[in-house]
């Protein structure tokens, strides 16, 4: 029987829409367009001018903590409703609520969205989602970056000169060879935060080509790419206002948001990419959050994606086209239906199917004719662009078949192993061919949905006050009035506003999952204020709960694909750094904000709410065949502690109780993070 709503469920909720909020949500203004009319503004300057008189409307930041509670009258339902522009798709009940519970955040802060009001509750499409290793993630970028005709935003968390950035570099110099070859130039605009004294007079500082050019970052030099026009920003707001946002716009056609950083390490990570509307609320984002003056202007600031009736060569339009779409809903028909389909050879089938687009190598030629064990792996070392989405997907799925000798699990292992562990073993059975890894997952073509930008902005002070902004308030009010389940993916879990919701989600009947990454960044949550480290939240809860709810929280450590047990993060060996949130199996939050304190008080963070069942059943789906974290994760039920057969924890976890010196391990932990080593 499903769950009801809150218990305080016949109380209206106190959160309404003010009527100023509402006139800006329905307004044509926005960031971008005032950019765009006036390019002597700068994004800051274009945001005061609008919106530097908006006087909050004066509740206190700290009821955000009862975000949720409540009914939703109907009027007020009908007002959230307008202050969208949701597309063909009507919002559904959840979502709705979800998107109110957001929008209210902005009466007291309208900064605190980050993206102009009119902007925030949109529609788009989402052809790919990735949930693999960073490789995987950089690939895909690395061909959205050559196909680029006008410009790209690339935003990260942190860049480090490795193997992950070097698919980058790679492809701005042959963006510039291509652009060269067209007789164009191409606009590029890199942002990140590297911690420098600079930023405590400028947040957003410029940074000059002798610097990033250097060893530390490695971006290509001006004459290396004469027909690409680079510019880079270094942000951060002091002391704790880290800029965590990682997520890239291409020709203001086609954006993609993730939870991975530009460097090398172990884990597996989530991308997803979106077209149509919603990419200009992520692009009036990138502008808040570039802040300066764009030198040179991004030339697509006259051209909304919204105006564009086009596809932009994903998988959709590849299979509408091609007659893939029908095909495909065979192949969905028939694993629904239990005949065991293996869905890598459907998935390669309804890519490879009549598909005559090629292939572009290194020298952006075309390899026609090859067939799919014959691929080359793109790789950092040696470049294969290709020149469709339906193409990547057939190159990254060879990469995955057993070379001879090989085991599948053997080649998943190769393939989790990239850059940072090779040679290292797994000892996994092997899979049924439904549960085999698919890194590129191609969604089912399908109408633009209902989505919206769920963001927070950086917060310095050392301090819990800004715990009010639309990213919190859509996780809570998920918990709160979800009425089946809640799923949560994270590498760390510990913020306070959340960890007394799950406890009333279970209390009330809904299920909760969570499925989080044993010993990630233990050492950074065992300084004061930052919430505590995982085993200790797991164990919290199992023995906060009454006996009647604690069945209903489902607790696992990240199991890898090829793995039979939980792996500390502190090895280095296999670790997890998705973050989504899918309730009811209909609605999802997918981006860069972990469930820890530092996401919650203080990280500029970038977040998709999206209204789609269909993806959000391919994203569980997914989560089922790329990691083993449902076969081997689960903790005890009673204590929350997670044992092997022969009753041994694992081995080298902090186990529940850090000891008296945890607080040390925190400095240490903190020190990790400024030097780009630890868990962010």
């Amino acid at each position: 029987m499903p769950a009801t709503q809150d218990s305080n469920a016949t109380a209206p909720s106190p959160y309404k829409i003010s009527d100023r909020l509402y006139e800006l949500c329905q307004s044509p203004e926005s960031v971008s367009s005032l950019v765009a009319a006036d390019p002597s503004l700068t994004p800051g300057e274009a945001w005061k001018k609008l919106f530097g008189h908006h006087v909050p409307d004066g509740f206190s930041k700290e009821d955000i903590r009862r975000i949720g509670k409540g009914a939703l009258e109907p009027e007020e339902s009908e007002r959230a409703k307008a202050c969208g522009k949701w597309g063909p798709q009507e919002p559904g009940e959840l979502f709705l609520r979800m998107y109110h519970d957001a929008l209210c955040t902005l009466d007291d802060d309208l900064g605190c969205g980050m993206v102009s009001p009119s902007l925030m509750g949109s529609c788009g499409t989402m052809p790919l989602t990735i949930l693999s290793v960073i490789p995987d993630i950089v690939r895909h970028m690395s061909n959205l970056i050559v196909r680029a005709e006008k410009e790209v935003y690339l935003a990260t968390n942190f860049w480090q000169n490795g193997v992950a950035s070097k698919y980058i570099t790679n492809a701005i110099r042959e963006l510039s060879r291509r652009a060269g070859a067209r007789g164009t130039t191409v606009i590029v605009k890199i942002i990140y935060d590297r911690g420098s004294p600079k930023q405590l007079l400028d947040p957003h500082h410029g940074v000059p080509e002798s610097e990033y050019t250097g060893s530390a970052v490695g971006l290509p030099a001006r004459d290396e790419i004469p027909h690409v026009d680079l510019q880079v920003t270094n942000y951060h707001k002091p002391l704790l206002g880290t800029f965590h946002a990682k997520y890239m716009i291409v020709d203001r056609r086609v954006a993609v948001v993730q939870s991975n950083n530009i460097q090398d390490n172990d884990n597996v990570e989530m991308m997803v990419e979106v077209q149509g509307p919603i990419v200009d609320s992520l692009y009036d984002m990138a502008l808040l959050s570039w802040h300066r003056k764009l030198e040179p202007p991004l030339p697509m600031i006259h051209s909304p994606a919204a105006g564009d009736g086009s596809r932009y060569g994903g998988v959709t339009a590849d299979w509408k086209s091609s007659g893939k779409a029908d095909n495909r809903q065979e192949v969905l028909g028939r694993r629904q239906a239990g005949e065991g389909t293996d869905h890598v050879e459907g998935l390669a089938k309804l890519t490879l199917d009549g598909d005559d687009s090629g292939s572009g190598n290194h020298q952006g030629q075309d390899d026609h004719g090859s067939s799919e064990t014959s691929l080359p792996e793109h790789t950092s070392e040696d470049p294969h662009y290709d020149a469709s989405l339906a193409g990547e997907i057939q190159r990254v799925q060879a990469s995955l078949r057993p070379e001879a000798g090989e085991s599948r699990t053997q080649a998943v292992s190769r393939h989790l192993n990239h850059t940072t562990n090779t040679g290292f073993a797994g000892d996994a059975p092997p899979c049924s061919p439904d549960d085999e890894m698919t890194p590129y997952i191609a969604h089912p073509p399908h109408e633009p949905a209902p989505m919206a930008l769920v963001c927070r902005s950086p917060y310095g002070p050392p301090t819990h006050s800004s715990v009010a902004n639309p990213q919190n308030a859509a996780w809570l009010s998920a918990l709160r009035n979800a009425r089946e389940g809640v799923f949560i993916q994270s590498p760390t879990l510990n913020a306070a506003p959340l960890v007394p919701a799950i406890i009333e989600a279970c209390e009330r009947g809904v299920d909760v999952f969570c499925y989080v990454c044993l010993g990630y960044n233990d050492a950074g949550e065992l300084l004061p204020m930052q919430g505590g480290h995982n085993e200790a939240i797991a164990h919290k809860l199992h023995t906060t709960l009454s006996p009647t709810a604690r069945p209903r929280l489902h607790w696992f450590w990240y199991v890898a694909k090829d793995q039979t047990r939980p792996l500390v993060a502190s090895t280095k060996r296999r670790s997890c750094h998705v973050k989504l949130l899918i309730a009811d199996g209909r609605v999802g939050v997918v981006g860069n904000g972990n469930q820890d304190t530092q996401s919650w008080m203080h990280s500029q963070e970038v977040n998709i709410l999206v209204d789609s069942p269909v993806v959000c059943g391919a994203w569980e789906d997914a989560l089922r065949r790329n990691q083993n974290t449902h076969l081997y994760g689960a903790v005890d039920p009673v204590d929350g502690v997670w044992r092997d057969g022969g009753g041994k924890e694992a081995e080298g976890a902090t186990g529940v109780d850090a000891g008296r010196l945890s607080w040390f391990k925190g400095v240490v932990g903190a020190v990790k993070r400024v030097q780009g080593t630890g868990g962010f």
